[in-house]
């Protein structure tokens, strides 16, 4: 896997989360890079934090998705994981030598401002908001992919639209192949991946792939 074509996704995994996971590994995909993210592989006898850190040290790109940093509830913990492998992330690029100082890193809240009381340390610093919206999550990762690798990506409308369908199509495919409604709503990420990664490359027509092709790595 190539270090300059790798994103690390670095995100919530819960149910809630869901309608705004599977546009945003489906950006990615779309646009030719390679997904790297802790669920791409389940082996019980690794440890979670060596295969983080493995996963970062790998990518060149990372998204760190904070919109989950506050509790909703009386008696519930914020969650400090994706803060902790931000902070990972950030290491890596400002303390190893070589390609990792030109790793990149795009941050996501749900709100503005908000994760400044959380996290003061990034107080300053460029976040994009997704609004909780699965749309708007489309056009951050895009617009920011396109700005990094200078790609020259279709438009976020027009991507939202190949998910749209990806969904549709990948739904009925799966239904016909003995999955229940159940199985494909809870369908495990790897192999949700393959879907997306199968789907895009039969989808793309020479001229597609030619727009997403990058000006320079």
């Amino acid at each position: 896997m190539s270090f300059n074509r790798n994103v690390f996704v670095n995100c919530p995994f819960d149910e809630d989360y869901g309608l705004l996971l599977q546009p945003l590994l489906f950006s990615i995909v779309y646009l030719r890079f390679t997904l790297r993210i802790a669920l791409e592989r389940l082996n019980s006898g690794e440890a979670r934090i060596n295969k983080i850190i493995k996963l970062i040290t790998e990518s060149k790109y990372a998204i760190h998705d904070l919109s989950r940093l506050r509790a909703e509830r009386a008696g519930e913990y914020y969650r400090l994981n994706m803060p902790f492998e931000l902070g990972v992330d950030v290491a890596c690029r400002l303390f190893k030598r070589g390609r990792w100082s030109t790793k990149k890193c795009l941050v996501l809240e749900a709100e503005p401002y908000r994760y400044q009381a959380a996290l003061s340390d990034l107080s300053n610093s460029d976040i994009a908001v997704h609004k909780n919206d699965p749309e708007e999550v489309v056009s951050q990762v895009r617009n920011w992919l396109n700005n990094e690798a200078r790609l020259r990506a279709p438009g976020p409308n027009h991507m939202w639209g190949e998910f749209l369908e990806f969904k549709t199509d990948n739904f009925e495919m799966l239904r016909r192949r003995g999955f229940s409604d159940v199985d494909v709503e809870w369908l495990p990420v790897s192999e949700l991946i393959t879907c997306m990664q199968s789907r895009t490359m039969t989808a793309l027509t020479g001229m597609d792939r030619l727009r997403m092709l990058p000006e320079a790595i």
